[in-house]
């Protein structure tokens, strides 16, 4: 509550809905995986159990105390604390690598729209070919509109969580 810019809902994400974005990576597409706004690690749990290999996965964490604990909480994990609205300078070496995933759980609705659009484009310019930009929200339509060149469609409805959440892909056309 005292940082509401930063945290995007009153409780943590529930277990159901971390498990319906895990099911939209593959684990067995090589390649490192990108979550962005990790916050309590939830999603990075599902993540690890639908069988992304900890060393593939990058999580990037503005809140140094959710960071530091993020790194105690999941070993061979790479935590990096930055702000994912800057990737350029906060994957510093990785930034022109391709992932091939990439997950928000960063609360995008909080945010301006030009904000949101310039996140997308950043994240859109580090995906592999073919790979997903998967991303939750709590209203009724996309987060942010799909960027030229790319498709969104809901691809859950998560009744299980508090408030109700969609999840969200886009991938390259």
């Amino acid at each position: 509550m005292a940082r509401p810019k930063n945290i995007g809902a009153i409780v943590p994400s529930s277990r159901a809905l971390a498990r319906a974005i895990g099911r939209e990576l593959d684990p067995s597409r090589p390649g490192a995986v990108l979550e962005l706004g990790p916050g309590t690690g939830v999603i990075t749990e599902a993540l690890l159990e639908r069988g992304v290999a900890a060393e593939r996965l990058t999580l990037v964490e503005f809140d140094g105390d959710m960071a530091a604990n993020l790194t105690r909480r999941f070993p061979g994990v790479t935590v990096i604390q930055g702000d994912a609205f800057d990737l350029g300078h906060t994957l510093g070496a990785r930034t022109e690598q391709n992932f091939s995933a990439i997950v928000s759980g960063l609360p995008l609705l909080n945010f301006p729209a030009p904000r949101r659009h310039s996140f997308m484009d950043g994240v859109c310019r580090r995906l592999a070919p073919g790979a997903p930009f998967v991303q939750f929200s709590y209203g009724v339509n996309a987060p942010v509109n799909a960027p030229s060149g790319f498709n969104v469609r809901r691809t859950a409805m998560v009744w299980a969580n508090l408030p109700p959440a969609r999840v969200w892909v886009y991938r390259k056309i």
